[in-house]
């Protein structure tokens, strides 16, 4: 891809509860790392009715700056169907790419460039924490074992070759949420994201894993529970039980950089 390739308009979804403090610097990475590849960007803050005043701060970012939306959601329903309202919004507004990254600065901002020039030979791309060149600062042991065991057991499980099935910084080509039938989707988590892409394989996308460091959450509450991972080892297994039809892509592939 060249560098000087116009991705079209991309759009960067962020779901939020109680994000207050991390918002706005985050808002303000996003914008600078897509200023120069991505001049057609759009920032949807997707708040699920923060306590904190998460929403009320995105409604003056968005007051500010054209490139920041704001869709409110009346009561927190989970990080997957957070993110597929957020989807629905972009694919309405005429987005070529939809990506979607942590509020909290797990996933680095500067990342996003790299994304968006994988996507130019991808349909979907995976900041991918367990390839060559990624990898996890500020875990502790048992959670960093509850992620790669979340990783093995979804590739076992669904004899994919995805190192990082569970990771949430994703760039999505528009015909690949187009086609994977969003409405049908319900589960959250690890299981959202697992879904995803187990769905995209399916219908024979190309998907491309590309190395990034995540790092714990500078300020604020980790969101995950055990509810999520529980969720997880049952809705995994259930993803072999719900064949989807075959589209039209071309590119049914999985590489690594």
């Amino acid at each position: 891809m060249l560098e000087s390739a116009d991705p079209g308009s991309v759009w960067v979804v962020l779901p939020t509860y109680d994000e207050r403090d991390n918002l706005e610097p985050l808002v303000h990475a996003v914008r600078c790392a897509l200023a120069g590849p991505a001049p057609d960007h759009t920032i949807l803050v997707v708040d699920d009715s923060s306590p904190d005043g998460t929403g009320e701060l995105a409604d003056r970012l968005a007051q500010d700056d054209p490139h920041v939306k704001v869709l409110h959601r009346p009561r927190k329903e989970g990080l997957g169907q957070a993110y597929l309202a957020g989807f629905e919004q972009a694919l309405l507004a005429g987005a070529e790419l939809i990506l979607e990254m942590d509020a909290d600065f797990s996933h680095d901002p500067s990342y996003l460039p790299r994304m968006i020039e994988a996507a130019a030979e991808a349909d979907l791309v995976l900041g991918s924490r367990y390839v060559p060149g990624g990898g996890i600062r500020n875990w502790g042991r048992l959670r960093s074992l509850v992620s790669r065991g979340g990783c093995w057991y979804a590739r076992t499980v669904l004899g994919l070759p995805i190192r990082d099935l569970t990771g949430g910084f994703k760039c999505f080509r528009r015909e690949v949420l187009e086609a994977v039938e969003l409405s049908r989707i319900r589960s959250q988590g690890y299981a959202f994201q697992v879904e995803l892409t187990y769905r995209a394989l399916q219908l024979g996308f190309g998907v491309k894993e590309i190395p990034i460091v995540f790092t714990d959450r500078r300020v604020g509450q980790s969101k995950m529970s055990r509810r999520i991972v529980l969720e997880a080892m049952w809705m995994i297994p259930a993803l072999r039980r719900q064949p989807v039809s075959k589209g039209n892509a071309s590119r049914n592939e999985v590489s690594r950089v």
